[in-house]
């Protein structure tokens, strides 16, 4: 008796297939680029524009923790490099001058500018999420601007 090999064949690769679809990032090793923790955003000589590029993947921002100061301006050049999953850059903090909400499609690169005016920490995060399941926010997809 028991169970058919056919049948445990198809269970076992079932359960591989659900494995690997759930978790896409890790399943096959820890090949991704470590996060960068923290970049203190340079100033440009020429024009005084704070200029970092943050790239967005697969529900993280690298770097995740930026570094600015207060009254002077901030280009972020964002980066996605998802073949599929599009994301965005929310940003809201209307008394320290911050109101950023932004798509990023995938494989596209955007550009915002601001100027922070009041100092402090502020989240940026992800809030795509499809139908039902938990926003990129719900799944890491978030960081700290720090304002000098």
């Amino acid at each position: 008796m028991g169970i058919p090999v056919g049948y445990r064949r198809i269970g076992c690769a079932a359960v591989l297939i659900l494995w690997a679809l759930s978790n896409p990032i890790g399943a096959w090793g820890s090949d991704a680029a470590p996060q960068v923790p923290s970049l203190l955003v340079p100033m440009d000589q020429m024009d005084g524009m704070q200029r970092a590029t943050v790239v967005l993947d697969s529900y993280s921002y690298t770097p995740h923790h930026l570094i600015v100061q207060a009254g002077k301006p901030v280009e972020l050049i964002l980066t996605s490099i998802t073949t599929l999953t599009p994301h965005n850059f929310v940003l809201m903090e209307k008394d320290a001058g911050l109101s950023i909400e932004r798509d990023v499609s995938a494989g596209r690169t955007v550009t915002v500018q601001f100027t922070p005016t009041k100092p402090g920490t502020y989240p940026f995060f992800c809030d795509k999420r499809l139908l039902f399941l938990p926003s990129h926010r719900d799944k890491g997809m978030e960081g700290v601007l720090e304002v000098r």
